[in-house]
């Protein structure tokens, strides 16, 4: 006997009740062979009470486990070794009240989190597909599900008559609704008015962060229904936490962001999608001036554990399937892992970086880094302040003309909001706004004039 040993393959000399946990490990994994009266190459040496064992050993697996595995007197010239094989078991085995997995050459016990998936996936369930008794449709949020609506006939995944039905039955076609009549958590996180009260951790957290780690300059949260998190979100960090630089076409004022927006639409539709919720977690989002931060706590499919991966043809695996189905189902994601494609398609449209992911034990951190052009302007652009004008979720304009109610001068306006460049101020802000009667000026017949004031 000469076999490769590999995750499904066990070599032992001579047999230990300790290898129980093994056949339990196999039983929850793939099955496995275990050949006993073997050194670590495969070679037999044989054992003494082969004939003992193979009396013994069915009896303790039975005992400690309550299955059946099949153990089998081989020979080898005048040698007598053991084979037992174990084959996977539909539901989960435990041996001594723990619980097992073989995962590739190593055995390892299964706790908490990975547990609990586990149990449910011997069952055919994800942790989103679990029903909840206290949860009605009535209790859904009806504007949530009208959003949902008029996203899946927009996109044509779904037709205006199939949406034109009782709430009831809508969640029924979407299998939102279990074999008992319940509706499933993934109904809850989407459509439900506030997921925290089921969930702890279902929002969303954005900050914006100076010069450093530790200077938190101000703070939102997004609540409410999935479905309606993600515009939410993407309207707040592009109107309040993402300064939009200004450039020129020839006479064409452009609006110049760090990043494509389309592209951040579909890491935070990932986020979501893919968010391990029993983390009770929320997904955090934190903004500095050249460069954004996703986290998630969540996990990528196996066999997507490097960037490079992520940003070639894959197919889809979402972590929530039931959630994912309500986000395809409205038009908002892709299926067969086009996400991706499209964050690269919004990148290179952008003259941008890709988004570079870190996949690790502590979920999955998205660094999305500011594209050429906009360091470009960022660099020339001395006198934007840190932020200031985006606090309050208000267009710099705006905030220039509240502060001009009152006669200033271009000193007195660049001073206030932290303007160091004249010519750059002038050019980008002050005379589009004279131009478009935004502000006027107290000299209009001297233009020139140092003692020349602007008002709104």
């Amino acid at each position: 006997m000469k076999e490769k040993e590999h995750q499904s393959i066990e070599w032992k000399e001579s047999w230990q009740d300790e290898y129980l946990k093994w056949i339990c490990g196999y039983a929850n994994a793939y099955g496995g062979t275990i050949y006993i009266g073997t050194d670590d190459d495969g070679n037999v040496v044989g054992i003494d009470n082969a004939r003992d064992l193979l009396e013994r050993i069915p009896n303790k697996i039975t005992d400690t486990m309550g299955i059946i595995a099949d153990v089998n007197l081989l020979y080898k010239g005048e040698l007598e070794y053991l084979q037992i094989i174990v084959d996977k078991y539909p539901s989960l085995i435990s041996f001594r009240g723990k619980y097992y997995y073989r995962s590739g050459s190593t055995m390892r016990e299964i706790t908490g989190k990975e547990l609990e998936r586990t149990l449910l996936k011997t069952q055919g369930r994800t942790w989103d597909g679990v029903p909840l008794p206290k949860l009605s449709v009535s209790d859904l949020k009806q504007d949530a599900i009208q959003l949902f609506k008029d996203k899946a006939v927009k996109r044509g995944r779904l037709t205006k008559e199939e949406v034109s039905v009782e709430d009831a039955i809508l969640m029924d076609n979407l299998h939102l609704i279990d074999e008992d009549g319940y509706l499933i958590r993934a109904a809850m996180l989407a459509f439900y008015k506030d997921p925290e009260k089921w969930v702890t951790g279902s929002y969303i957290k954005i900050g914006y962060f100076g010069k450093s780690d530790s200077d938190l300059v101000y703070q939102d949260e997004v609540h409410g229904p999935l479905i309606e998190q993600v515009d939410k979100t993407v309207d707040l960090v592009y109107t309040k936490y993402m300064k939009a630089l200004i450039d020129y076409e020839g006479v064409q004022r452009i609006e110049q962001f760090m990043f494509h927006k389309d592209a951040f639409r579909e890491i935070l539709l990932n986020a979501i999608v893919h968010k391990d919720y029993s983390s009770c977690n929320p997904i955090q989002i934190s903004v500095y001036e050249d460069k954004i931060y996703i986290w998630n706590d969540g996990e990528m499919p196996p066999n997507l554990d490097s960037t490079d991966k992520l940003f070639m043809k894959h197919s889809s695996k979402p972590y929530n399937p039931k959630l994912a189905n309500i986000f395809f189902k409205s038009g908002m994601i892709e299926a067969w892992g086009r996400g991706f494609e499209k964050i690269r398609e919004a990148c290179v449209l952008y003259d941008g970086p890709l988004p570079e992911y870190e996949i690790n034990e502590a979920g999955i951190m998205v660094l999305c880094k500011a594209c050429d052009k906009y360091l470009g302007l960022l660099r020339t652009d001395g006198q934007h302040p840190d932020h200031y004008p985006n606090q309050n979720g208000q267009d710099l304009n705006k905030m220039i003309m509240d502060f001009c109610k009152e006669p200033k001068s271009v000193q007195e306006i660049m001073d206030y909001f932290g303007f160091k460049s004249r010519t750059s101020f002038r050019r980008k802000y002050l005379t589009p706004m004279i131009e478009d009667g935004s502000l006027n000026m107290t000299l209009p017949e001297k233009a020139s004039s140092k003692n020349q004031k602007y008002y709104s």
